[in-house]
């Protein structure tokens, strides 16, 4: 591990955590922890059972991913599934799989993800190669056990995620089922946006005196940040971007989308219309990574295109607007996003492109703030009629 490297992730050494762990989140540009992963990660390493509070999006994945790939790494592989995390949606299971290939990038240790919606074909063969890590969905996880493709006699590591959404969707009975076949002795995680009685039931029966962590969500504040949305199709979101930039008041914007390929293809897209852009995502090396982000802060660059991964690094001034090509996954994220803008004091602007497919991620981030985002309309060809949310 290089000197650099050591510098930038001692935070996570000081855990305890394997080397090729550590090794594997200074990749990723982590540097410091989360309140939620310095709260929950001493407690998993020393074998407890823990429950934490905690918002999707505030690096409670990492929280559990990290220690757990710790325990299984200093294991003897035993041919069997030794870890089952369970999750409430398919998208929250990719994106939990994601994160244990990410950060186990450096480990000898397979994992698979169990979810419906598509063929399960593919799913057998994961399973077949012995997996030390299953990430699944209730629904099709008990479907391949009653197919005898399942054999959860080896877990030794159990996590319940998103459980108050896990009971919201109805999966408490298949939650229970999955749950009575697990062997009595393993550690157990229970994570939770919120804690309501029906959740505290399910602590007292899954779980064995566990260490609690909470964290609050961070809050924006709504004095300093004007948050609208912009109901507009997929393929009139780059036309739509242009206008936007086109406008004056648009002095300094950071732009998200969701993936790395997205980011570098809107950033070609823009310099070609003559607008000075640049992007910053984990594929890009650190040394261009600063450059751009110089050039953003220096103003020699009004616009700067970024994943969530990449932005976590960012703290610039002077940022007039953020702008939500893609929504995020998870609703915690936006919160994040939003954040970098109307600081110190200073008013921002947060505008939020959202298509056909990306209304339900609206509605997760609503549900967040506890409240609905103002519609803007568009006047021009490229919205979607007025913005219904219909």
């Amino acid at each position: 591990m290089s000197t650099s490297v050591r510098a930038e992730s001692s935070a996570f050494l000081a855990f305890g955590l394997n080397p090729a762990i550590v090794r594997a989140v200074a990749d990723e540009g982590y540097t410091i922890p989360t309140p939620v992963q310095s709260g929950v990660v001493p407690h998993v390493l020393a074998g407890r059972d823990v429950v934490a509070c905690a918002q999707t999006g505030t690096g409670k994945t990492a929280a559990f991913v990290l220690p757990l790939l710790h325990h299984l790494s200093a294991e003897r592989r035993s041919g069997r599934i030794r870890a089952l995390i369970l999750t409430p949606t398919r998208e929250l299971a990719a994106q939990i799989a994601e994160r244990i290939q990410a950060y186990g990038r450096h480990l000898q240790l397979e994992h698979a993800a169990i979810y419906g919606g598509v063929g399960q074909r593919r799913q057998e063969r994961a399973l077949a190669r012995r997996p030390d890590i299953v990430v699944a969905c209730p629904g099709r996880l008990l479907d391949l056990m009653k197919q005898g493709f399942v054999d959860l006699d080896g877990i030794t590591h159990f996590v319940l995620d998103e459980a108050d959404r896990m009971l919201d969707m109805g999966f408490i009975h298949d939650v229970r089922r999955i749950v009575a076949v697990l062997p009595e002795r393993r550690q157990s995680l229970l994570l939770s946006a919120t804690i309501p009685q029906s959740v505290e039931a399910l602590i007292a029966r899954l779980l064995k005196d566990p260490a609690r962590v909470a964290v609050r969500p961070e809050v924006i504040s709504a004095e300093t940040v004007d948050q609208s949305v912009v109901f507009v199709d997929k393929a009139n979101k780059r036309a739509l971007l242009k206008k936007l930039l086109g406008e004056e008041r648009v002095e300094r914007a950071l732009v998200f989308t969701r993936t790395k390929h997205g980011a570098n293809r809107l950033t070609r897209d823009l310099e070609r219309a003559g607008i000075d852009a640049g992007a910053i995502h984990g594929n890009k090396s650190q040394a261009a990574r600063e450059r751009a982000l110089d050039a953003f802060r220096q103003g020699k660059m009004r616009v700067l295109v970024a994943t969530d991964v990449a932005a976590r690094g960012i703290d610039v001034d002077g940022i007039s607007h953020v702008i939500n090509f893609d929504l995020p996954n998870v609703a915690e994220s936006y919160v994040h996003r939003v954040g970098r803008t109307g600081r110190a004091g200073n008013t921002g602007s947060a505008i939020s492109f959202c298509d056909r497919d990306e209304r339900e991620l609206l509605v997760d981030i609503e549900r967040l703030l506890r409240r609905r985002i103002t519609v803007r309309a568009e006047r021009s060809a490229h919205s979607t009629g007025g913005g219904s949310r219909a």
